[in-house]
């Protein structure tokens, strides 16, 4: 009979250490991380030229209509009379009419005719391009 120490272990490993790759991972997590805010961290502000030739830039709008019917313009609480000091302010800074679009958010239990209402306002002071802002659902209604 041969001697075989205790110790020796002659069976297959079947399992595989993950602290080196937990390891490697983390460290490759840390340089993105800061190398990130190197990337963010290089926009210097500066006073920029002027051009004949730049397009500008378009204005967008966003009105949600809480289940109340209280509108909010840009995440805050604002009035019809709001609204369209707002949407006449910005008719102003652009050069075209058509550069200023309307996002409309209602809730779903928001009246039709308030969402109506809305729309009608906002075409009335001249804004042609409008969308009505919706959650798209998994599968279409038929």
């Amino acid at each position: 009979m041969a001697y075989r120490p205790e110790e020796e272990n002659d069976q297959i490993i079947t399992e595989i250490n993950m602290t080196p790759f937990v390891d490697v991972v983390l460290v490759v997590l840390i340089i993105f991380i800061v190398t990130a805010t190197y990337i963010v961290a290089q926009s210097i502000p500066v006073d920029l030229p002027e051009a004949a030739t730049g397009e500008d830039v378009v204005t967008t709008l966003a009105v949600s209509v809480l289940p109340d019917g209280q509108l909010f313009l840009d995440g805050e609480a604002a009035s019809e009379a709001v609204l369209t000091q707002r949407i006449t302010q910005a008719q102003s800074q652009n050069a075209e009419a058509s550069d200023v679009r309307v996002v409309i958010a209602a809730d779903k239990s928001v009246s039709h005719g308030r969402v109506v209402h809305i729309i009608d306002l906002v075409r009335q002071l001249g804004v042609s391009r409008f969308a009505i802002n919706i959650q798209s659902s998994a599968t279409p209604s038929p």
